[in-house]
């Protein structure tokens, strides 16, 4: 196995800059010098973007900034002890102590379980205070080894396990990794700690001794979420409090124990990311924070949840229904607009799969049997066998098999629609009262709009009626039978009696001028589709105008193209931001920096897919100018391929559907000539605002940091 740090990656008593950005930059460079990065930049935008996460300093004057990278070759720590603290996020003032985690994206077991090691390590003041006085690289290499049990001394195996820390170790739970160098936790608290099962009665007169578990998980899942972990337990075990711990991090982890959980008496979220298998916590009392209050603040949590056990009215985790904790374990809480606006991205993106399916199955029985199949497939699929065709050929027969396989599809669109808004807002209960109201859409011919007002009802009504706190008796049926029963009846019922009938004229009328666009009509609604394809790359906007697009194409004939075209114009606008930046980033260098280049060779590939996505690393650096011009280009592309007639019976799948698409070659200038005004606009506002200027600085700045030494 490689050396995870040599002495040519520590930095000893050097002012490396007055902010983390330059700090980490600094380290990055002698990650790249010493061979293990093949380039700067990519690292060094994957540890910024880590970092801007959610900042990586700890108490006690240490941070421990970290990224899994693509740039990355073999995982690698750097260490440096600067001359003068950084401000780096803790409250307890700068860092001086600085450990930057490298990890290549396919780290395996072994060097991550290494580098969680690590990351616990810096909980323990002996270690901290061993590398503030060590004198050189060579011994701050040695002390890391030793914590990673590395050394010589200890890689046989037995002496690792004999010391000291053996003692303590016994303290730490089944469900958290040993951990190495623990001869500082507290002996006495070792007992204690290994007191714990539920099935093991306190002695006679002693208090009940409080349990709790706790969960954390940070998004990279290397250092956070092993330091929240140990930080909890020490704190629990001044506090005489016996705590377990589930990490779930990149080194893998061990559920904790079903018996376990029920003996506890609450749970501590403290997490990033979603918790894995939230549900098995259902009914406990809980604590829920960002994974660094598990660093910061670990006696503070524990003390809230032991409060939330004492008090009847705390929230409670909830079981299938998950609701508002699941919200607060992201971060913090949300509001109901972001919560319902997130609710319907989740259905259009499991709508999507729907629409793609059903689309190119249309599609092919399109091309086997010609477009009259639309109006023949269910007497060719009534009159007729595969062993007897009758009266119809066998191209016919295919194409019906087809078409009607890609419509039966398309009519699950809007209840999948429908369906998934209302998981979004309150998980598994929400499905079948959202689907119930999406096909009461369809019914009611109320369509898309149809489905995203009835996911919506059934979600809030499944989700209210989820909060109540319940005999056990009666909220073991909630779930199952109660929640889907009444969340139903309200929604679909809502819809069937009142909602409907309105909506389905609405949706009437606008299918009916939508047909009816020709010229400069159809000009500007391609222009308009193109504008909000391009406004948010991927976000609430371009969703509205695709989930419009893809939501009416099951509704094209060989007579009535119109949905065709619209959904033509959606994709073709949808390409333009993605390619335009990897033209833009070709022919113009100068402008982008050496990682938005590398993001350009991507974006080729990208906007050849429809996925408007693409364009987002290059919108996230530059807004103001990225943006405007997206939404230019996109307005033109549409403009054009509306006006020229092309149509599309795929709703997905850039340059790969030209089979399926009518009149491919304007289809294809389209989206050229809206690349060439996206590129060239952003070029031109790059060049009067000076960006080159500022990419040249920027360079020269990795250039300088490169040169750093690596010792003092």
């Amino acid at each position: 196995m490689s050396e995870l740090i040599t002495p040519d990656l520590v930095s000893l008593d050097r002012d490396l800059g007055g902010d983390k950005e330059t700090v980490i930059g600094q380290l990055a460079a002698l990650v790249q010098r010493t061979g293990r990065a093949e380039q700067l930049d990519g690292l060094l935008a994957d540890a910024i973007a880590r970092e801007n996460k959610t900042a990586t300093g700890i108490p006690g004057g240490i941070a421990i900034p970290h990224c899994r990278s693509a740039a990355v070759t073999e995982p690698t720590l750097v260490m440096a002890r600067l001359a003068e603290g950084v401000p780096w996020g803790a409250k307890d003032g700068p860092a001086d102590i600085v450990f930057f985690i490298a990890a290549p994206e396919g780290a395996d077991q072994t060097h991550l379980k290494l580098l969680a090691k690590l990351a616990r390590s810096l909980m323990k003041k002996d270690f901290v205070a061993s590398l503030r006085s060590a004198r050189s690289e060579q011994e701050i290499v040695r002390i890391v080894d030793d914590a990673l049990g590395l050394s010589p001394a200890t890689e046989d195996g037995a002496a690792a396990g004999a010391t000291a820390g053996s003692t303590a170790a016994a303290a730490v739970p089944a469900s958290v990794e040993s951990r190495p160098g623990t001869q500082d936790a507290p002996p006495a608290a070792a007992e204690p700690a290994r007191s714990a099962p539920a099935e093991h009665a306190p002695d006679a007169g002693a208090p009940a001794r409080r349990r709790v578990v706790a969960v954390t998980a940070c998004p990279t899942g290397i250092a956070h979420t092993y330091m929240a972990a140990d930080g909890l337990t020490y704190a629990a075990e001044e506090m005489g409090v016996d705590l377990q711990v589930e990490t779930q991090g990149s080194a893998g982890f061990t559920k904790l124990d079903p018996a376990t959980i029920a003996a506890a008496d609450a749970v501590i979220f403290a997490t990033d990311v979603d918790v894995r298998d939230r549900s098995r916590f259902a009914g406990k009392p809980y604590v829920v924070s960002p994974v660094k209050r598990g660093i910061d603040e670990p006696k503070v949590m524990i003390e809230e949840a032991l409060a939330n056990a004492e008090n009847p009215n705390a929230k409670r985790v909830q079981g299938a229904a998950g609701g508002a904790d699941e919200a607060e374990a992201s971060g913090g809480r949300e509001g109901w607009g972001t919560r319902i606006r997130k609710a319907v991205m989740t259905g259009v993106s499991y709508m999507i799969p729907f629409v793609a399916a059903g689309g190119l199955l249309m599609a092919f029985g399109f091309m086997v049997a010609g477009a009259d199949i639309a109006n023949i497939a269910d007497d060719v699929l009534t009159g007729s066998t595969i062993w007897n065709l009758g009266e119809f050929t066998l191209a016919q027969y295919i194409g019906a098999v087809l078409f009607k396989m890609g419509n039966l599809a398309m009519s699950l669109l809007v209840p999948a629609l429908a369906g998934y808004i209302a998981y979004g807002l309150a998980d598994r209960p929400g499905i079948a009262p959202g689907f119930a109201a999406g096909l009461v859409a369809n019914f009611m011919g109320a369509g898309f709009l149809g489905g995203i007002v009835g996911g919506l009802l059934a979600g809030l009504a499944a989700y209210w009626l989820a909060q109540p706190r319940l005999p056990r008796w009666l909220g073991s049926l909630m779930p199952v039978v109660i929640i889907p029963l009444l969340a139903t009846i309200f929604s679909a019922g809502l819809l069937l009696l009142v909602l409907g009938g309105p909506i389905a004229t609405f949706m009437a009328w606008l299918t009916e001028v939508l047909n009816g666009m020709t010229g400069a009509s159809a000009l500007a609604l391609g222009a308009i589709l193109g504008l909000m394809m391009g406004a948010d790359l991927g976000g609430p906007i371009n969703k509205v105008a695709y989930t419009f697009a893809a939501a009416g194409l099951g509704a094209a004939t060989a007579v009535n193209t119109a949905p065709q075209e619209i959904m033509a114009a959606v994709i073709a606008a949808g390409m333009v931001p993605p390619l335009a930046m990897a033209l833009a980033s070709t022919v113009a260098k100068r402008y982008f920096t050496v990682a938005e280049q590398e993001n350009g060779k991507a974006a080729w590939l990208l906007g050849a897919s429809f996925i408007s996505e693409g364009a987002i690393p290059f919108a996230a650096a530059d807004p103001l100018r990225v943006l405007p011009a997206s939404m230019v280009g996109g307005a033109v592309a549409g403009a054009i391929s509306m006006a020229t007639g092309v149509t599309s019976a795929a709703p997905h799948g850039g340059v790969w559907i030209l089979p399926v698409i009518g009149n491919p070659l304007m289809f294809l200038l389209s989206v050229v000539v809206g690349t060439v005004v996206t590129a060239g606009i952003v070029v031109a506002l790059k060049h009067v605002g000076g960006a080159h200027g500022r990419v040249a600085d920027a360079t020269r700045s990795r250039e300088d940091a490169a040169a750093v030494p690596t010792t003092a």
